[in-house]
C-alpha cells in the first residue's frame, strides 16, 4: 500500500510574516513605540550621515580642484614667461621648478612633459625607468610604468588615479603652448595650439585625496558615535514617553478586565490630569460603563419582572387544577369555573409574551413596514373602533389634511396603547379621553392624547415608559395590565425615529404626546372633527343603551 507524501513543513529558520504578526501584535505599546522612534532616529540619522559625508567629500574635491587650478596656472606662468624658447632650455626651467617643490603623500604631484626633451618631475621614478631600480621588484616597477603611461595619456582636465602607497591621486592636465615668436601669446596659458608656433608643452599637477578620505573617516566616527548616543537617548525617552502616554490606557485596560469578569462598578479616575484625546477616551469609556451598567440592571430588572408576571398565572392555574383534582367527582360549575379562570390566565400569558416579542423585535430592521397613510382617514376609522370599547367622553380634535409615512400597524398599536391607558385612568360615563392631532414643524406631526385621570407624578412621568413599570401600587394584574404598553409606544415611536412624551394637564390629569416625522400636508385647511366626534360619541352611547 501506498503511503501519501508527508505535509510539506516550513523551513527551519524562517518565520512566517503571519507568525510574526502574531509575535509583533503581543509587543507592549511601549516597546512598539520606542521601537518606531529607532527605526526613524536610524532612517533620519542615514539620512544627514550620507548627505554630510558625501557633502564634506564633493566641498574638499572642490577646494582640491580650486588649488590644482592655481599651481598649474602658476607653473605655467612660470614657464611661458621665460626668454628660453628652446625644449632643452624650457625642460630645463621646469625641472628647476618642480624639484623646487618635492613630492609627499600629501603634498602636489608636478610633471612637464616637453617634446624631444623629456619630462621634468617631483617624482622622477615614475617617468624615468623602465627596469627596478633601488630594489624594486618588478611588479612594482611594472606598476610604476602602467602609471606613468597613465599620466602621460590622460585626457586634458579633470581626472582621479590610483597611486601605490598613496591611495587616489586627483590630476589636473593641460597642454600649454610656448610662443616662438610673438609674446603676445604668454598670456594665453591654456590654449592646445598657438598661432605663432612655438613649443607645445604638457603640464601635469595632481594632488592626493587623503584629506578627502581622513575626513569622510572622520565624519563616518563622529557619526557612529552621536548616532548611538542618539539613539540610546531616543529609546529612553520614547520608552519613558511611552509609559506615560500608555498609563491611562492601562489603565482602561485593567478596569475593562474587571468588566470582562463581572464588576461593573470600577472606572477611570483623574480625567482633568490626562491630555485631550485621552480626556475624550476615558469619558467616554466611564460612560459606556455606565450604560453598561444602566442595561445590565435593566436586563436583570425586565427577566426578573417577566418571570414575576408568568410565574403569577402559572401559580393561579397550577392552584386551580390541585383544587379541582382533589374532587373526586367534581361539579360541572366548578370545572367550567376553573375554566373560565386558566383561560383568562391563558389570554393574559399570551398577551404579555406577545407584547414581549414585540418589544423584542423593535430593535431590528424588517419591525416597520413604511408606507404613506391618508391621515383623516385613517384617525376617523381607528377613533370610531376606540370609541366604542368603553363608556367615556371620548372628544376628537381637528385632523390636519396630508399623509403621514408610517407603519398603519404598528402606529394603531400604539395609539390603541394609550387610549387603552387612558380609558383605564378614567372614570365610567363622564370619564374624558381625547384625542388631538396637531402639525409640529415643517414634517411633523403630534398625536395629544389626554384624560381627566389622576395623573401621572412628576417623577414618574420619565420612568412610565419603562417595562413593568406602574404608576399605581394599586392596580394589579387583575385589572388586566401587563405594564408593557407604554414600553411598546416608546419602542414604535422610536422605530419611527420619533419620541413619546408623558406630562399633565393644566385642568388635571394625564397628557401623552406621540411626535412622529413623516408628514406631508395637502393643500387647504385642516378637517374640523368635532362634530363628527360628537355624532360617534352619541351613536356609541346609544348603542350601549340599546344593548342593556
Amino acid at each position: 500500500m501506498a503511503l501519501s507524501d508527508p505535509a510539506p513543513t516550513p523551513p527551519t529558520g524562517r518565520v512566517a510574516p503571519a507568525s510574526l504578526r502574531r509575535r509583533l501584535a503581543g509587543i507592549g505599546l511601549r516597546w512598539r513605540l520606542a521601537g518606531w522612534v529607532a527605526v526613524v532616529v536610524l532612517i533620519s540619522t542615514g539620512i544627514t550621515f550620507v548627505t554630510v559625508y558625501r557633502g564634506t567629500g564633493t566641498q574638499l574635491r572642490h577646494q582640491i580642484d580650486r588649488e590644482l587650478a592655481g599651481d598649474a596656472s602658476e607653473l605655467s606662468h612660470t614657464l611661458a614667461s621665460s626668454d628660453d624658447r628652446r625644449p632643452a632650455q624650457v625642460a630645463q626651467r621646469a625641472t628647476r621648478y618642480v624639484r623646487a617643490q618635492p613630492f609627499s603623500a600629501s603634498s602636489t604631484l608636478l610633471f612637464v612633459i616637453v617634446p624631444g626633451a623629456g619630462t621634468s618631475t617631483n617624482r622622477p621614478e615614475l617617468f624615468a625607468h623602465a627596469t627596478p631600480d633601488n630594489g624594486e621588484t618588478p611588479a612594482t616597477q611594472a606598476q610604476e610604468n602602467r602609471l606613468s603611461q597613465q599620466l602621460v595619456s590622460a585626457h586634458d582636465g579633470y581626472s582621479t588615479l590610483r597611486l601605490p602607497d598613496v591611495g587616489d591621486l586627483r590630476l589636473l592636465k593641460h597642454t600649454v603652448s610656448i610662443p616662438g615668436e610673438s609674446r603676445s601669446e604668454i598670456g594665453q596659458l591654456f590654449r592646445s595650439t598657438a598661432p605663432y608656433g612655438g613649443a607645445r608643452v604638457t603640464i601635469g599637477v595632481g594632488e592626493p585625496l587623503l584629506t578627502v578620505a581622513h575626513a569622510q573617516r572622520g565624519v563616518a566616527r563622529a557619526f557612529i558615535l552621536a548616532g548611538f548616543l542618539t539613539l540610546a537617548g531616543a529609546l529612553l525617552a520614547s520608552y519613558l514617553i511611552g509609559t506615560r502616554v500608555s498609563r491611562p490606557l492601562r489603565r482602561m485596560a485593567a478596569v475593562a478586565a474587571q468588566v470582562d469578569a463581572g464588576d461593573l462598578h470600577p472606572r477611570i479616575h483623574d480625567l482633568d490630569s490626562q491630555g485631550g484625546e485621552v480626556r475624550v477616551l476615558a469619558v467616554a469609556f466611564n460612560h459606556m460603563l455606565d450604560r453598561l451598567t444602566d442595561a445590565f440592571a435593566g436586563q436583570r430588572a425586565f427577566v426578573a419582572d417577566a418571570s414575576h408576571e408568568l410565574r403569577t398565572p402559572l401559580t393561579v392555574i397550577g392552584g386551580q387544577l390541585e383544587v379541582l383534582a382533589s374532587q373526586p367527582h367534581p361539579p360541572g360549575e366548578e370545572v367550567r369555573r376553573v375554566e373560565r379562570l386558566v383561560r383568562a390566565e391563558i389570554v393574559r400569558m399570551s398577551r404579555l409574551v406577545d407584547d414581549l416579542l414585540l418589544l423584542a423585535k423593535a430593535e431590528q430592521t424588517q419591525f416597520l413596514r413604511l408606507e404613506p397613510i391618508d391621515l383623516p382617514v385613517y384617525v376617523k376609522e381607528l377613533w370610531d373602533g376606540m370609541s366604542l370599547i368603553a363608556d367615556r367622553r371620548f372628544e376628537l380634535g381637528p385632523i390636519p389634511a396630508g399623509t403621514l409615512r408610517a407603519d398603519p400597524d404598528r402606529l394603531a398599536q400604539a395609539l390603541r396603547n394609550l387610549f387603552s391607558n387612558a380609558i383605564a385612568h378614567t372614570a365610567p360615563g363622564d370619564g374624558l379621553v381625547r384625542l388631538g392631532v396637531e402639525r409640529e414643524g415643517a414634517d411633523h406631526l403630534r398625536f395629544v392624547v389626554e384624560d381627566d385621570g389622576p395623573g401621572i407624578p412628576a417623577d414618574q412621568r420619565e420612568r412610565v415608559f419603562d417595562r413593568f413599570h406602574r404608576t399605581d401600587a394599586a392596580r394589579d394584574r387583575a385589572s388586566g395590565g401587563t405594564g408593557l404598553g407604554l414600553a411598546i409606544v416608546r419602542a414604535i415611536a422610536e422605530a419611527h425615529e420619533g419620541h413619546v412624551l408623558a406630562g399633565g394637564r393644566p385642568e388635571g390629569g394625564a397628557r401623552i404626546t406621540l411626535d412622529l416625522p413623516g408628514f406631508t400636508a395637502a393643500d387647504g385647511s385642516a378637517l374640523d372633527a368635532g362634530s363628527t366626534a360628537g355624532e360617534v360619541n352619541g351613536t356609541a352611547r346609544d348603542e350601549r343603551t340599546e344593548a342593556h
